[in-house]
């Protein structure tokens, strides 16, 4: 079984920064991308972010280019670094893991709460 631990979330003020991280376990872990979603009260998650775990292609949502980027490491790893905060940006914040082509998001983790004040 595969585990994903978001950590790193926090209250910060507008134009501030944050580093998530997303630590996968378990040993039948495989990634074909990884991403970040997030669901702010009262809305639909939507999608933020994904990094195509062998080439490191990366793909962002239109509302956080320029100031989001994805990044993994090189073992089980994935990471938000979040540059210019706003206040709209204040959600909870889920890394998922698709482990094939076409599939679905296989794996969520229990999410992290981002907060920024104006």
């Amino acid at each position: 079984q595969v585990q994903l631990v978001e950590s790193g979330g926090g209250l910060v003020q507008a134009g501030g920064s944050l580093r998530l991280s997303c630590a996968a376990s378990g040993r039948t872990f495989k990634s074909y991308q990884m991403a970040w979603f997030r669901q702010a009260p009262g809305k639909e998650r939507e999608f933020v972010a994904l990094i195509n775990w062998s080439s490191g292609a990366t793909n962002y949502a239109d509302s956080v280019k320029g100031r989001f980027t994805i990044s993994r490491d090189n073992v089980k790893n994935t990471y938000l670094q979040m540059n210019a905060l706003k206040p709209e940006d204040t959600a909870i914040y889920y890394c998922a893991n698709k482990v094939r082509p076409g599939e679905s998001w296989n794996y969520w983790g229990q999410g992290t709460q981002v907060t920024v004040s104006s």
